[in-house]
């Protein structure tokens, strides 16, 4: 306990830091210079006319033109020739009565005549033939005749030389003008001196404002030398900060050193026990840094930050690898505290 000291509060030794101040130094990297430009030569392009062929009277013969016309004239005259009609047969036929009808007194023997007398077996009777006929083909026949027939007049043409009579012509061939480009000169080749500023770079330094080393006692609140927890949120599998954590940091912790300029801090992460175990040492590492890295770009001094990574080392209950738990018990572990750590 220090001198006078004051039961169930709690007290840092530790020898006073050294004390130092950011500066900010500006290196000459490169002098001021001139350098040379050449501008070169300008020029305008000029186009000049000139008459590459006179103007003159051109003369031409049109020669004579034959051309041909078509007469008609009337080769033979129409008339009426006559065409015979052949005479025309007809086939016919006529029937002629060859033989008449007649009847007469015939004999015949009756047969199977028992007596050996013909005369006995004879007996007579009358008899009709009919009239017998042939049939004559014929032909009648119609008269030959004549009719007329019209035979059309006749056309034929011949063709007729007709001369157009050779003359000339005159004609007036403009003057051929052509152009011609060349390039004029108009501004030289030149220098021109262009001036090039110094270049200078930014260098932090630190400078050494009070010198330490001397062993004090000093009354520290006995939260934040146990571990206080940091309200900071990640991405799944990200260590970079958030707007709403970074305006945590600012609130609680940035001002928290500022007011008190000689303590240390260590800033402590903590992830879950789901995952690799290695992958969350190292994610928790880099999450710490983060803290860490933001502060020294607010003006923390780096002497004054430790980050340290616990990975799934430190569970605040018992949601160890293999042990089912909800959402709320592991955002429990998931956590990141910072502790005074020295003065």
């Amino acid at each position: 306990m220090p001198p006078n000291g004051e039961a169930g509060k709690c007290y840092v030794k530790c020898i006073t830091p050294d004390v130092w101040s950011n500066q900010t130094v500006q290196v000459l990297v490169r002098p001021a210079y001139t350098k040379l430009k050449v501008i070169p030569a300008t020029y305008e392009t000029v186009t000049e006319s000139y008459i590459e062929t006179p103007a003159y009277t051109k003369y031409s013969v049109v020669p004579a033109k034959f051309t041909y016309e078509s007469v008609s004239y009337t080769s033979k005259e129409a008339r009426t020739d006559l065409k015979v009609i052949p005479a025309k047969f007809t086939s016919s036929s006529e029937t002629v009565e060859v033989k008449p009808t007649y009847s007469n007194w015939e004999y015949s023997t009756y047969p199977n005549c028992k007596s050996s007398n013909p005369g006995d077996c004879r007996y007579v009777c009358w008899k009709e033939y009919p009239s017998r006929s042939t049939t004559v083909p014929t032909k009648t026949v119609n008269d030959a005749t004549t009719t007329n027939v019209a035979v059309n007049l006749q056309t034929s043409t011949y063709k007729k030389r007709i001369v157009t009579p050779a003359r000339t012509e005159q004609t007036q061939v403009p003057a051929v003008t052509k152009t011609y480009t060349w390039r004029k000169l108009v501004t030289p080749s030149r220098t021109e001196s262009i001036s090039v500023p110094a270049e200078y770079k930014t260098v932090n330094t630190q400078t050494l404002t009070k010198k330490g080393g001397v062993t004090v006692w000093e009354e520290v609140d006995c939260n934040k030398v146990s571990g206080e927890i940091l309200p900071i949120y990640y991405n799944l599998g990200s260590a970079a900060l958030t707007s709403a954590s970074k305006r945590v940091i600012d609130t609680k912790l940035l001002a928290y050193m500022k007011a008190n300029p000689n303590q240390v801090i260590e800033i402590a992460s903590h992830t879950d026990s789901r995952g690799d175990d290695a992958s969350n040492q190292s994610l928790s590492q880099r999450r710490a840094q983060s803290v860490v890295d933001y502060l020294i770009s607010k003006g923390i001094n780096a002497s004054r930050l430790m980050s340290k990574g616990y990975g799934e080392n430190s569970l605040t209950n018992n949601c160890a690898n293999g042990v089912s738990c909800t959402e709320a018990q592991h955002r429990q572990n998931r956590r990141t505290e910072f502790r005074i750590v020295g003065q």
